[in-house]
């Protein structure tokens, strides 16, 4: 397994952890950016290492590929996904409903046709 892959993977599992961790009711969404990593270990059999297995609520032994799985499960069924800086938290203002706002066009009046 490239090193990378299994640097990104503790990374997201320390998220995991992290956002586990926020009572239920103000917890929000889980990450989309869990999704790459949640499939590429999807058939990785190498086993995690023990804090890894620990952050993902995994027995020792248990592998990268039932890691992966403990990530899908909490991402299947999502039908909104949050901002990346609102991750951790839940917004209780109207202030991410401007973020929501349609493209405006840009000002062309300084390129003529």
């Amino acid at each position: 397994m490239h090193p990378a892959a299994r640097l990104q993977f503790a990374r997201i599992a320390d998220e995991f952890a992290r956002w586990r961790a926020i009572p239920e009711p103000e917890r929000p969404p889980a990450p989309a950016w869990w999704w790459g990593p949640a499939f590429e270990m999807r058939d990785a059999a190498e086993s995690l290492p023990s804090g890894l297995s620990y952050q993902l609520r995994l027995p020792d032994g248990a592998s990268f590929a039932e890691g992966a799985s403990v990530l899908r499960r909490t991402l299947a069924g999502q039908d909104i996904v949050p901002w990346p800086y609102d991750f951790s938290r839940k917004v209780a203002s109207t202030d991410s409903d401007v973020r929501d706002l349609p493209v405006q066009p840009s000002d062309d009046s300084a390129f003529p046709p």
